[in-house]
């Protein structure tokens, strides 16, 4: 069987998260020791370790059949991929900022202004949109100084705390971009390597339901379990077992975490007790 060959950012904090997801989809290989490309032991996948600004182009030339990048990584490449499934990790966005004594009142603050950025393409489609008259100059690395040095009035650069642009003596102003990981796909992909990557797929989902759902089990007092039931929303219907006290149930469910905290209340008032919200490893529907 091809073997698929999916490009990762060879480190950083995408490069682990990008392995993490692997390896809860079962597959297994060797890591470090400072190799660019490895094999899975258990799925037919090659693992090419590159810059992330290569990926792109290595996905459209087909070296790499997949990768996984950032969404801003994706945007301004302009590169002729795909993405195929937004991951849900390495959440930042890309932010204009300026100095901050500067007094903002709103995004034409940037007409007849330089700013500077390592993402030109994005940031010029944002300016255009918006009816924006800038000069855009591009910096490769350390954009955070380009004010304090006269080159530029402000800067966009991705965001995650803010704390890199305060030390640096700016603001954020406004968000031109949220981004994630995503991963991208060639678009001209055989029907072997596509057959591969649908089997991939289908565990990365599976993985990303089971982060997005929790496994409830709770007891109820058996005259209150229609209203229970009712408060809690389910993959289908729950599973309801007696238990050896009389009169009561043990209720088992799957529910989003999110939807949890916002009938926790509704669910103790009804007589829920001996709540258990448990992970779930793996999740297939």
């Amino acid at each position: 069987m091809s073997k698929l060959k999916i490009a990762i950012q060879k480190s950083g904090r995408l490069s682990e998260k990008s392995i993490a997801l692997l390896e809860e989809c079962g597959l297994k290989f060797p890591n470090g020791g400072g190799k660019l490309i490895t094999e899975s032991s258990n799925f037919p996948v090659e693992i090419l370790f590159l810059r992330d600004d290569d990926i792109p182009q290595y996905v459209e030339q087909n070296v790499a059949h997949i990768g996984i990048i950032g969404e801003n990584v994706f945007l301004e490449s302009e590169k002729k991929i795909t993405i195929v499934e937004k991951l849900n990790f390495s959440s930042c966005r890309l932010s204009l900022a300026v100095p901050k004594e500067t007094d903002y009142e709103g995004l034409t603050f940037f007409n007849n202004k330089k700013v500077a950025t390592s993402y030109p393409n994005i940031l010029g489609s944002y300016f255009r949109e918006n009816g924006i008259n800038a000069t855009v100059e591009v910096i490769s690395g350390s954009v955070e100084i380009a004010p304090g040095i006269g080159l530029a009035d402000g800067i966009c650069d991705i965001v995650s705390s803010g704390s890199t642009l305060l030390s640096n003596g700016l603001k954020e102003v406004e968000t031109v971009l949220k981004s994630q990981a995503v991963l991208v796909s060639n678009q001209n992909l055989d029907e072997e390597i596509q057959s591969v990557l649908n089997k991939l797929l289908f565990r990365i989902r599976s993985v990303q339901k089971a982060r997005e759902n929790k496994y409830i089990l709770l007891n109820t007092p058996n005259n209150q379990l229609e209203k229970i039931i009712g408060i809690l929303p389910g993959m289908n219907s729950p599973t309801i077992l007696p238990l050896a006290k009389e009169g009561w149930s043990s209720l088992h469910s799957v529910i989003s975490e999110e939807k949890f905290w916002d009938i926790i209340d509704e669910l103790k008032e009804a007589g829920a007790e001996g709540i258990l919200v448990v992970p779930i490893e793996k999740m297939i529907l």
